[in-house]
């Protein structure tokens, strides 16, 4: 129904003008013949209907009205090792996540059909045989091992690299979670150094308790295998979405953590690149877990720069949307975006492609809800800051602990005692036995465990000696 602005009309009857009828509350001029034809939009804001309409259409949300609901593989994450282009020059390659099924690969090429791979007990065998041990922390013993070797369970994730899968050691009580590439996309995408370098990382974590562990690395003619501790805690994009937002206490807990683990890489002249919370992950007791290291720049120090555009959107720092040279900082402005995360409950940046997002980052100051404590909002102002050189966690002194540690959003952090692990986690995951996998994605875990073969000639076409070395036992975490 098409309507114009009333104006007054003069009576049929009586030839004097009628003026237009004036509703009490939601002041619309309108004749009383024409009443019945208007909308009953009595104390209703129009102006506000308009406005969110408006964000419909362009699909624009305010953040503050935006709730941290994206699922833990929406934001794919971008590897390009060249030389950052400007942001409307950017050309990126999705490295993970993406929505298309994936096939994960097969053992033995040759067919299209999906085969399933050797899987163990069903839950109810499971609860009849009363195992229940808690994920493993080391591997029996120090010799090579192949796919023959584990019955492999369920499905815990997958994203366009493949599969992650929770499996059993045969023969044994040990559970392990084994992410499994496609040397095809590995080759395709020219990763294969990046997967080498995350193999070294992982192998390096063992050293430290917030880190995520490597067992052992083993390979098919078609397919890579990391061998990692199965972390069955869930992720903290997960536990995000359960809760909406942590209590700050749990917030800072999970913060500190996380704080050691990146001190220690940075240490080591190790950029991260993709912290986020779904690569957050907690272990059988509730401490955390940084995971996925495969966008890890290796000998990172003073005298030498990165210059890759690299990461998640959401977490990407403003020096690498510019295209400029940057250092360890990047981490610290996506740890700021996670702090942010687990307080607020939302992103701090948002926009309706990534130009508009990239634009936000780089440009807007995030909105900060009022029951952030005096620290917390200091802690996220000084990490979210866009010049690098200033940043929280920047370290501007020979004195490598004398800054972020010290903030006073972490005085009631006793550090030494955190980092044995001698804080009690605000949560432990209520794991009923190693088969529960109920803080992963049904989505992944209703799936069967099983691969897609690759076919024959692409398989004859590979070049096997760009993974010669992988194969790997790590000697510190075997039993003997």
């Amino acid at each position: 129904m098409e309507m114009s602005v009333a104006i007054p009309a003069a009576n049929e009857t009586t030839g004097s003008i009628e003026e237009p009828r004036r509703p009490m509350y939601c002041d619309v001029n309108c004749h009383k013949k024409c009443e019945k034809l208007a909308a009953n939009l009595c104390g209703v804001n129009q102006k506000l209907i308009v406005e969110a309409l408006s964000s419909v259409r362009r699909g624009v949300h305010d953040a503050r009205d935006s709730p941290l609901k994206t699922p833990p593989s929406a934001n794919p994450a971008y590897r390009i090792e060249t030389p950052a282009a400007p942001l409307l020059d950017c050309t990126a390659a999705a490295a993970a996540g993406g929505g298309s099924p994936v096939r994960a690969g097969g053992i033995a090429g040759g067919s299209k059909e999906e085969e399933d791979i050797e899987t163990s007990y069903t839950y109810a065998q499971f609860q009849k045989t009363g195992k229940l041990t808690a994920p493993a922390t080391v591997i029996p013993r120090f010799r090579k091992y192949n796919v023959d070797d584990f019955h492999f369970l369920t499905v815990l994730g997958k994203g366009s690299f493949g599969k992650v899968f929770l499996a059993e050691l045969k023969n044994s009580d040990f559970y392990y979670a084994i992410k499994c590439l496609k040397k095809d996309v590995v080759l395709e995408d020219d990763d294969v150094d990046c997967t080498l370098i995350e193999r070294k990382v992982l192998a390096l974590g063992t050293k430290h308790p917030f880190l995520c562990h490597l067992f052992c690395t083993f390979q098919t003619d078609s397919h890579l295998f990391f061998v990692m501790e199965y972390l069955n805690g869930g992720d903290l994009m997960f536990h995000i979405q359960q809760s909406g937002r942590f209590p700050e206490a749990r917030a800072r807990f999970y913060a500190a953590e996380i704080v050691s683990g990146l001190k220690f890489l940075h240490r080591k002249g190790i950029v991260y690149r993709d912290l986020k919370l779904d690569n957050v992950l907690l272990d059988y007791d509730g401490h955390v877990r940084i995971a996925d290291f495969g966008m890890c720049k290796l000998e990172i120090y003073l005298d030498k720069l990165a210059d890759s555009f690299c990461g998640t959107p959401d977490y990407m720092a403003p020096e690498i949307i510019k295209g400029q040279k940057y250092n360890q900082a990047v981490d610290w402005w996506s740890f700021g975006v996670l702090v942010y995360e687990m307080l607020v409950g939302q992103s701090p940046f948002s926009g309706c492609d990534e130009d508009e997002l990239f634009w936000s980052i780089c440009n807007e100051i995030p909105w900060f809800p009022h029951y952030l404590s005096k620290e917390a909002l200091r802690l996220l102002q000084s990490l979210l800051e866009k010049d690098a050189t200033i940043r929280l966690g920047v370290l501007n002194t020979m004195d490598e602990e004398s800054d972020i540690k010290y903030h006073p959003f972490f005085n009631s952090i006793t550090w030494d005692k955190l980092e044995r692990r001698a804080v009690e986690p605000p949560f432990k995951p209520q794991v009923r036995h190693p088969l529960d996998t109920q803080y992963f994605d049904k989505q992944f875990t209703r799936e069967r465990a099983r691969l897609t073969p690759i076919d024959r000639n692409i398989l004859a076409s590979m070049d096997q000696a760009q993974f010669e070395g992988f194969t790997y036992t790590n000697p510190n975490n075997t039993l003997t």
